[in-house]
């Protein structure tokens, strides 16, 4: 069993760099634990408490149900994984079946924040993109993905995204055993973490 913990700022190409992994493996060989499943319950709030809440803050997520089904999946056991809304702002009553596979990659901006998690990891990675570059993938996602507008997706990352990342997200770099800058764009830098990859399960 491999865990691998892909992390980096929002907009950075992290989700590419999991499909590029995951693409260049036997099929059905990996499992995407995604960061984003692990926000915190809040059914007990109401909606406008909900949507006051910072879900750029560490504190916005469930660390400790993360790193239970986790170990799990690394003992060979089967999950069910949270499901979140974006639109409600909490999770879902459903949940996801998750089997275990050998290759486990955990991806979200906070991946490797939490210390617990990152001994689990056996290659920790950080997805490098200019801030430039992330902002125009935030307002492309958020506007047609999440309803939002250009002013909304601007304010909130000039108000949020900006300082969170500054405070939380970049300082998790020293991390890293590998940085991929240029995030998904950088085919090479992909090519060579997927051989790499590779040759940890063939031993």
């Amino acid at each position: 069993m491999t865990i691998i913990g892909i992390a980096g700022g929002t907009g950075s190409g992290k989700t590419t760099v999991v499909r590029k992994i995951a693409e260049a493996l036997p099929p059905h060989y990996v499992v995407v634990v995604p960061l984003d499943s692990y926000y915190n319950d809040t059914s007990a709030m109401t909606e406008e408490e909900r949507r006051a809440i910072n879900f750029d803050h560490p504190d916005a997520f469930d660390w400790k149900l993360l790193v239970k089904q986790v170990n799990e999946l690394r003992n060979g056991n089967a999950v069910e994984q949270p499901k979140y809304s974006y639109l409600l702002c909490n999770r879902l009553k459903e949940t996801v079946h998750v089997e275990p596979r050998p290759v486990i990659i955990i991806e979200g901006i906070m991946t490797l924040l939490n210390k617990k998690l990152r001994d689990m990891m056996d290659l920790k990675i950080f997805v490098d993109t200019d801030s430039d570059e992330r902002l125009i993938r935030n307002i492309q996602r958020d506007v047609i993905e999440r309803g939002r507008t250009v002013e909304m997706v601007i304010n909130r990352y000039l108000k949020v995204l900006k300082p969170m990342h500054e405070q939380f997200i970049e300082p998790t770099k020293k991390y890293a055993d590998l940085i991929i800058p240029q995030g998904g764009e950088n085919l090479t830098g992909i090519d060579i973490l997927c051989k790499y990859i590779t040759s940890i399960i063939k031993n």
